[in-house]
């Protein structure tokens, strides 16, 4: 394994951050908005499918007790 010493570490990961392409303010913003959209749809998605099992379970508990 090849060593390199600090200075040229530092001069190896500013060049590779260089290299970084950082997204716009619109780009997080639309991307947040969406991330806050799926999980709402996603808790609305299982919510739903919690209330179907709940009421299928004492539907089928209520003939039987």
């Amino acid at each position: 394994m090849a060593t390199t010493n600090p200075l040229q570490f530092i001069q190896q990961v500013r060049a590779e951050v260089s290299k970084v392409v950082w997204p716009t303010r619109r780009e997080v913003m639309l991307t947040t908005v969406m991330v806050f959209i799926l999980a709402a749809l996603t808790a609305v998605f299982f919510a739903l499918v919690d209330i179907t099992i709940r009421s299928g379970l004492q539907y089928v508990l209520n003939m039987f007790g």
